[in-house]
């Protein structure tokens, strides 16, 4: 068994002053990012380090216990430890409740923000550990949630679910088979803007992954109602961004890219690789979460993906990806399809832009994978 509980030097989140012989506290506006060096969590960092005067880290890299070493935020963490000089990296489990209070406690009710990102993010993976998987993301957010109850209640709390809470009721939807992708009948009323927080959570196959981000998501929800707290939770698509340590079991585009630079072999999983996905960069998404503080609800839910913008079916993203790298992709198809994969998902985020008018997409898919294309070469060059 790892031991993932590390020393911590604990930042204070106050300054003090002279004056006329009296200390005078000084307060701080604290944002906490949990999953700091992952890539929304990273991607939070930078967004919010000029809008607060910390933001606190929360990040053990577990994603290199989860993926391997190929899948380690440790070069991300450091980039924002040399490039943000208001960023705090603490190494620390969510797991760990007891931990996360002390945390908590030590910045108090400075912490005006929480942003929790961190995860274990992969339907296969969840089944090889599913007490490792639950823990960390349904007791983990669980552990959250209530240091922020206990500490700083009028704190904003993201949590950041996935879309994976639908299990594989969207399989279900009457799907038309065209050229290079699956697609939703034109008469459906899902066809014009993709589907709804309507959708039903409940009787379906979610995967087990999928089930302790259920168990997290309506816990999120239940804070915000029934404590009157402001939490959001984003039921994301697919996240993406040049920032990712993408690996085979989680980060499609990133993944699909570093093969495609690379030469590595790629493998589609079922479906005729003709699965729709909807992409969403991790810019547009944390820009969510930032006018959700603004203007905070409680226990709001939201669909969160790139939608009728922003979205590709593997075959689609295999040609995008050799147009753009120059190369042709080393793939080969498989018919099992992963457990709990959706044939066609595209996200409705007409709830979310109905609350928030002033919101809207910056990239779309070819914005991402040509960013995704560019990190990736950088770092190819300096490893």
């Amino acid at each position: 068994m790892i031991d993932y509980l590390c020393l911590i030097v604990f930042v204070k989140n106050t300054t003090t002053r002279q004056h006329n012989n009296t200390t005078i506290r000084q307060h701080m506006n604290i944002a906490i990012v949990t999953g700091s060096a992952g890539l929304i969590g990273s991607q939070s960092v930078r967004f919010l380090a000029d809008k607060f005067d910390q933001v606190v880290g929360i990040d053990n890299n577990m994603r290199a216990y989860f993926f391997g070493e190929n899948a380690s935020v440790d070069w991300n963490r450091r980039r924002l430890e040399e490039e943000v000089p208001n960023y705090r990296h603490l190494e620390a489990d969510i797991r760990d409740f007891s931990l996360m209070e002390k945390i908590f406690r030590d910045y108090g009710t400075d912490i005006k923000l929480i942003v929790h990102t961190a995860a274990q993010p992969s339907h296969d993976w969840a089944a090889k550990e599913p007490i490792t998987d639950f823990t960390v993301n349904a007791n983990g957010t669980m552990n959250l949630l209530e240091a922020t109850r206990l500490v700083c209640p009028e704190a904003v709390f993201i949590f950041t679910s996935t879309n994976k809470v639908y299990g594989d009721t969207p399989n279900r939807l009457p799907l038309v088979e065209l050229h290079t992708r699956w697609e939703i009948a034109e008469d459906h009323k899902y066809y014009e803007h993709g589907i709804d927080e309507e959708m039903s959570i409940d009787h379906c196959k979610h995967s087990l992954f999928g089930a302790s981000k259920v168990a997290a998501d309506v816990m999120a929800q239940e804070y915000g109602r029934y404590f009157g707290m402001n939490v959001g939770v984003f039921r994301g698509g697919c996240l993406t961004g040049p920032n990712h340590s993408g690996t085979q079991l989680h980060g499609f585009l990133s993944y699909l890219m570093k093969c495609a630079i690379t030469g590595d072999h790629y493998t589609i999983f079922g479906y005729k690789g003709k699965q729709v996905r909807d992409n969403i960069h991790s810019y547009d998404l944390v820009n969510m979460f930032w006018n959700f503080y603004q203007n905070p609800r409680q226990g709001e839910a939201y669909n969160a993906g790139g939608g009728r913008h922003s979205n590709c079916s593997m075959q689609e993203a295999i040609e995008m990806c050799e147009m753009i790298s120059g190369n042709k992709m080393n793939y080969s198809y498989s018919e099992e399809n992963r457990v709990g994969d959706h044939i066609w998902w595209v996200s409705d985020v007409s709830k979310f832009k109905n609350h928030y008018p002033e919101w809207t997409w910056k990239y779309n898919l070819k914005d991402i994978l040509e960013q995704i294309h560019t990190e990736m070469s950088k770092r190819a060059v300096s490893a």
